[in-house]
């Protein structure tokens, strides 16, 4: 079924300032309770995150990455959780539209706001079955599962003697959640695990991964389907942390007169001075770097150079958002360790986001270098 796009679908920008507040209202709570509240939920989904990706048919904007990228600095301001599972719904509908048409009916056919997750590391067991597949196992750390819909679990089958990977869509009822998430940082995003005890998922509900890594969607209405993941996954990856880093920023500049106090520097101080023009130029640094890759990617026929030309660049731009909030902490002294000041919440997450793989500047090194020297 076609539907319409639906007036301000394209208001992604707009609305994430609002999500923001949410988010803000709710930071203490996701920390506490490990996930989402749904109100925050509710404002990602009412935003256009769910919908960012999703083709013009099933009624999405089919929308640009730099638009995402802003909207997610936005957010991360005030949870780098709230940002981070806005970017999973988004990423997650990405790539739910290399499925066969089929499949996007079934998930999209009520509209386009449909909250999913993703595992993108292969676990479990995939049996072959005359009407599809089987799978068996668990399939951890999907960011915002406890809200989704429907669960994209990467798997491997051998192909010629080689293992392939494949996507399988599993629709909630066909799952349980496991409570696994009990980390330092991004407690709000619910990281949790998924478990199937052989649930059979028709042909229609997979994909090959080749499709989704060379960016070869087929389909000339959504070019957001013909970018390489090389391009834009790195990007996307970091911008919760920057947008926390230049939140930490924020909070940490603000004025606290002659005397520093509960974090925040001593205006007349010189290290204080230096602190914050440092921290600031790093920041925005940051920013622009990401701001670039989402253009970039934008732009349409992404080369192999753009593509690790954007990783090398997210992960600077994650290591960027590291030292600032690290240097703010220090610099706040015992006022910036109290549970109740953000700015130990915003270094915490920042330091996990900069863990993920898909962020490590060794691993990013070695694609750019290959591109430029061969080999």
């Amino acid at each position: 079924m076609t539907h319409p796009v639906a007036a301000g679908t394209n208001s992604l920008l707009l609305s994430s300032a609002e999500v923001a507040e949410v988010a803000a209202r709710y930071a203490a709570d996701a920390e506490r309770d490990r996930s989402l509240p749904k109100e925050v939920v509710e404002a990602l989904l009412a935003a256009g995150f769910a919908r960012h990706f999703v083709p013009i048919r099933h009624g999405g904007p089919a929308g640009r990455f730099g638009d995402l990228i802003d909207a997610l600095l936005t957010v991360a301001e005030e949870c780098t959780s709230a940002a981070w599972c806005g970017m999973i719904f988004a990423t997650s509908a990405r790539m739910a539209g290399y499925l066969p048409e089929e499949a996007q009916r079934e998930i999209w056919d009520g509209g386009p706001d449909v909250p999913m997750a993703a595992a993108f590391v292969p676990s479990g067991d995939v049996r072959r079955d005359p009407a599809g597949w089987r799978l068996t196992g668990e399939w951890r750390f999907l960011s915002g599962v406890d809200h989704a819909d429907w669960a994209l679990l990467c798997g491997t089958m051998p192909v010629d003697g080689r293992p392939v990977r494949r996507f399988f869509a599993v629709p909630r009822r066909d799952y349980r959640i496991k409570d696994v998430w009990f980390t330092v940082g991004m407690r709000g995003t619910g990281s949790n695990a998924v478990v199937l005890d052989d649930v059979r998922v028709p042909r229609h509900r997979s994909f090959d991964d080749g499709a989704l890594m060379n960016g070869q969607g087929g389909n000339p209405e959504s070019p957001c389907h013909e970018v390489p993941l090389l391009a834009v996954a790195a990007p996307l990856f970091a911008a919760p942390a920057v947008g926390a880093a230049h939140g930490a920023l924020r909070r940490w500049s603000q004025p606290a007169g002659d005397r520093g106090g509960h974090g925040r520097p001593a205006a007349h101080d010189p290290r204080s001075r230096e602190t914050l023009t440092r921290s600031a130029a790093e920041a925005d640094i940051a920013r622009l770097l990401l701001e670039r890759a989402g253009q970039a990617a934008d732009l349409g026929a992404v080369t192999h150079g753009l593509a690790v030309r954007n990783a090398r660049d997210a992960a600077v731009a994650a290591e960027l958002a590291v030292s600032v909030v690290d240097r703010l902490f220090r610099a706040g002294g015992t006022g910036a360790q109290t549970e109740t000041n953000p700015l130990q919440r915003s270094w915490r997450d920042v330091f996990a986001v900069a863990s993920h793989a898909a962020l490590r500047f060794d691993r990013n090194s070695d694609h750019f270098a290959r591109h430029v020297w061969g080999g």
